[in-house]
């Protein structure tokens, strides 16, 4: 019989000759694949390695108490049935128990560690890679873990503690200390011996319908699991070494450094391998991940189609929003609180999609429409929800504290339902919101009605113009609505100043002007004076600036107010929401194929947006009935000369002769037009000229106005 040095010295060196034998990784591997033999049966091994998990965890933890001297007491999450534990192992109970046999008694022989592994591989050549792996692990925790639990209870219990003496533990844990090197590399290992194998299983279950074999990514690991799985076992091997040496020659074995360096080097091994493998599941997983976002995609195109019919909205919404039950995607911002999907169910639900950049003017203007509806719905259903969808780019998981803070923000001032999460909504989601319904920056107003058709695109143009009396929103509301529109001073300038409607019935003339030029607005101001003094008419005026250079507009306003020269609309929310309805109307003209129409109205319409760009401009009208829509070039001169028409007013009146000697000058100055859109809006084809009627040349432009803020989410850019 072998006395335990030398017993010593042959685990050494069978160990040594082995690592340097077999240093050439081909030979080796062709060695190991000359053994896997599969038959084709498939082993679900997801149930055994949640089991060998919780022993080697419990195991590793107990590692560390022993080091440490205290315990944390963890409960492991029960991962599968008992049921599914009893079918697996009884299949699978005599390949286990030969492993471990073969484990514990090549260790104990110091046998050649590459012999051992081989023979291992051999013996389950009829399995797949995860197979052979997982059957493996399982062999190992059973030695292990019954290492450890005589070492655990060995104290309290006598059995145990009887068993234990005769493997030497008690004196082997009486000198716990020296041996921290050495159970600290074996904690490590095994634990990147999980790590490896939790991989290779994921492998297996990656989804064919999603990825297949010839991927690159999958292709890549596939050649290299073979790698993985025996380097894997030959540490289980190594590992088991380790154990039957400390329990068979006691403590004086365990701190010798160069065990627990060939421990570490395992471990270092595996751990590349390990970061190589989790690599290429991570790209498997981003491809499958492609492959799902476009099975989505293409699931919403069906969805959406509106020659297919449904008995209701849930789909639509489930599909858009959250399709789980197990969290309240929405949030009421009447009562704060996380509501279910089923609260839109059946309803005309208004889908609100913006970025987080939504303009403060915008949201209060909206905020208002929806609050003024609610009212005069009092007591009744209301016709539709609205519900505010996000579109946040996902730059990193979680959301940045400032991105976060936000959204909240957001979320906390709308009266709506809102998403609760950002991140709820998903990419194919966010792609079909772009390419299907052409959400760009500007938010986008769709309506499903309570079937979850789409009845109109983008509403929001519509809810400008009309607000909730565009209801249920569609293009041939739209149409009905332009029907019943005549180009005057009502549809310009509707509920946004009382006072001006005051005024229009009241008959009284007035002038609706604007531009940032201080010294033209001083000079038609009191030629406007002048005229309406010498022909006894009353007028009234209000500054309602221009589509554009924000700032500049307001310093301007305050200067007409200081000087009292007229009345202006001091909020630029109600600059902000004129010049947006005009713009709204412009859109509505295009989306309805009627932007080159000679109709008063998309006239007008078009030379206001034109004439808001560029100098000044105004508008003059008796009572709601306009007269005059001109250039700071014509309508300035009118009101200069006026000597030169003033006696042709008895005979034809002021209104005939004021428009015809402006007509004059205006067929003489044929004042630029132009109407710039932002390159995320989409723009129509072509676009006639209001004042000679003839196609515009397309141009792109870089347009910088210098202004502090700029009016946020424009139509048209400065």
């Amino acid at each position: 019989m072998k006395s335990p040095s030398a017993t010593h010295a042959l685990i050494r060196g069978d160990r040594t000759a082995g690592m340097l034998t077999m240093s050439d990784d081909h030979v080796m591997m062709n060695q190991i694949l000359a053994t896997h033999a599969p038959d084709g049966r498939d082993v679900d091994v997801r149930p055994l390695l949640y089991l060998v998990e919780d022993i080697l965890n419990r195991a590793t933890e107990h590692v560390d108490f022993i080091i440490k001297g205290t315990q944390a007491q963890i409960e492991m999450e029960e991962k599968a049935q008992q049921a599914n534990y009893i079918a697996m192992l009884e299949a699978l109970t005599f390949t286990i128990d030969r492993i471990a046999c073969e484990l514990s008694y090549k260790a104990l022989r110091g046998s050649d560690p590459h012999a051992t592994t081989t023979a291992i591989f051999s013996f389950l050549s009829s399995y797949a890679w995860d197979a052979k792996l997982v059957l493996s692990l399982s062999a190992f925790a059973l030695n292990y873990g019954e290492f450890w639990l005589l070492a655990q209870i060995y104290s309290t219990n006598q059995l145990a503690k009887s068993m234990a003496i005769l493997k030497q533990l008690p004196s082997l844990l009486e000198h716990t200390a020296p041996l921290k090197p050495r159970f600290n590399a074996l904690n490590t290992l095994i634990r990147t011996m999980m790590d490896v194998t939790r991989c290779v299983v994921e492998f297996k279950d990656l989804p064919s319908m999603y990825i297949s074999p010839d991927a690159p990514a999958l292709a890549s690991a596939m050649t290299l699991i073979p790698t993985a799985v025996y380097w894997t076992i030959r540490s289980m091997v190594a590992c088991a070494t380790q154990i039957s040496s400390l329990t068979s020659m006691g403590h004086e074995y365990g701190v010798l450094a160069t065990e627990s360096w060939e421990l570490s080097t395992l471990a270092h091994k595996l751990q590349n391998i390990h970061e190589h493998l989790r690599k290429q599941l991570n790209l498997c997983y981003q491809h499958i991940e492609e492959k799902k976002d476009v099975d989505t995609f293409h699931m919403l195109l069906k969805l959406f189609d509106p020659n297919v019919a449904h008995i209701d909205n849930m789909k639509h919404l489930k599909a858009l929003i959250y399709a789980g039950d197990d969290k309240l995607p929405l949030l009421d911002g009447a009562t704060r609180r996380k509501v279910g999907l089923e609260v839109l169910r059946r309803r005309n639900v208004l889908l609100l999609i913006s970025s987080l950049e939504f303009s403060g003017d915008e949201l209060a203007i909206l905020e208002q429409i929806y609050s003024d509806t609610r009212m005069h719905e009092a007591g009744m259903q209301s016709h539709y929800e609205v519900v505010w969808i996000p579109v946040v780019e996902r730059s990193g998981v979680p959301l940045s504290e400032e991105t976060r803070t936000r959204f909240e923000a957001l979320r906390s001032s709308m009266p709506w339902y809102s998403v609760e999460d950002p991140f709820l909504i998903e990419k194919p989601v966010m792609r079909f919101i772009k390419e299907v319904w052409h959400f760009r920056t500007k938010p986008i107003l769709v309506v499903l009605d309570p079937r979850g058709k789409v009845l109109s695109q983008n509403a929001i143009h519509m809810m400008w113009i009309w607000g909730s009396a565009a209801f249920p929103f569609t293009s041939y509301e739209e149409e009905n609505l332009w029907s019943k529109e005549t180009w005057q001073l009502n549809l310009l300038i509707d509920g946004i100043d009382p006072l001006i409607l005051d005024w229009i019935k009241d008959g009284k003339y007035i002038f609706l002007y604007g531009g940032d030029d201080m010294e033209w607005i001083s000079k038609f101001v009191a030629s406007a004076r002048t005229v309406a003094s010498a022909f006894g008419i009353p007028l009234e005026m209000v500054y309602v600036g221009k589509n554009n250079k924000r700032e500049q507009v307001k310093k301007v306003a305050a200067i007409i107010k200081e000087r009292k020269l007229s009345h202006c609309w001091e909020d630029p929310a109600m600059v902000w929401f004129f010049w947006t309805r005009l713009e709204s109307m412009m859109f509505s003209k295009i989306q309805l194929g009627r932007a080159d129409d000679l109709d008063p109205i998309v006239q007008g319409i078009k030379k206001l947006l034109s004439y808001g760009r560029e100098g000044g401009w105004a508008v003059l009208s008796e009572g709601s009935n306009i007269l005059v829509n001109g250039h700071s070039t014509t309508v300035l001169p009118t009101l200069v000369d006026y000597v030169k028409w003033r006696g042709n007013v008895a005979e034809k009146g002021f209104n005939l002769s004021f428009i015809e000697y402006h007509d004059q000058l205006h067929n003489v100055a044929h004042p630029c037009c132009r109407f710039e859109f932002l390159a995320t809006t989409k723009a129509p084809e072509s676009i006639r000229c209001p004042e000679c009627h003839r196609d515009m040349e397309k141009h792109t432009a870089f347009v910088c106005c210098h202004d502090e803020q700029a009016i946020p989410d424009s139509l048209f850019a400065s």
